[in-house]
């Protein structure tokens, strides 16, 4: 399956179209193809990265064909900026009720590379910033009577992989906030689950880590043939956001081709 192939069998979600979805790390790799996924279907589409030119670009380009987008340069790490970038986009499209904690940095390190400085800014990059942002959109969620939190965890720690420890860290403790969350904002029916990609082939993940090693890893891996792409990952965001999974809360979605 190609990614035109992809793209073309997403499904139409109606009740998606004037929702505003907010989504983190939103200007390239998966965090991109969930903010075209969204805006495909008439989403009003917030989102925020530290990558300025490609935020400007896939916003200008999706404001050409007349969707409802608005980029915010943001560093997430930020509490204070990324809250204030919070503000700005749900006075531009109006109240959050759809929050994609997509932003995440699995730079690869070892045990031995990590001083107290570089924990905190991983778990800050990892974890932090989808705290914040739930407790900057839960107020706007309660007043609409509805929401949906999607948190993107990792099949990695799961696999017990190693290579990045505080990342594996930072993911497990993304599942457990998810399952937290969902027990405390239930009863205002805001849902709240985990998205669980698998090895997502990214352009980042092409060019530093996905080599014939790792193919012939994924290819005896999975159940499935073929590689994960960024789009799989957008169409069950899709899922979790819509009404068509009223009944879904504190669960983990895995899309990994049937690895875990």
């Amino acid at each position: 399956m190609n990614n035109q192939e992809v793209a073309g069998s997403q499904a139409v979600y109606a009740d998606l179209k004037g929702k505003t979805v907010l989504v983190s790390g939103g200007a390239s790799g998966i965090g991109e193809a969930l903010v075209r996924a969204f805006a495909q279907q008439g989403a009003h589409v917030g989102f925020v990265d530290m990558a300025q030119s490609q935020g400007e670009q896939l916003a200008a380009e999706l404001l050409a064909h007349d969707h409802r987008v608005e980029f915010v340069h943001c560093d997430v790490t930020d509490e204070h900026a990324y809250k204030t970038a919070i503000a700005h986009i749900a006075h531009a499209l109006g109240p959050i009720t759809v929050l994609i904690n997509n932003a995440a940095n699995d730079v690869r390190h070892s045990l031995e590379d990590i001083d107290s400085a570089m924990f905190e800014k991983l778990i800050g990059v990892n974890l932090k910033h989808a705290f914040f942002a739930s407790q900057a959109v839960v107020p706007m969620m309660k007043a609409a009577g509805q929401g949906a939190i999607i948190n993107l965890g990792s099949i990695g720690w799961m696999m017990a992989s190693g290579g990045y420890p505080v990342y594996a860290a930072s993911k497990a403790a993304t599942h457990g906030m998810t399952r937290g969350l969902a027990r405390e904002l239930g009863p205002w029916h805001i849902r709240v689950n985990t998205l669980v990609p698998g090895w997502v082939m990214t352009q980042k993940q092409l060019a530093l880590w996905v080599d014939d090693a790792a193919r012939e890893l994924i290819s005896r891996s999975q159940c499935l043939p073929g590689s994960v792409q960024p789009e799989h990952i957008a169409h069950m965001a899709l899922f979790l956001a819509s009404d068509v999974s009223a009944m879904c809360s504190a669960q983990n979605f895995i899309v990994d081709g049937g690895w875990v």
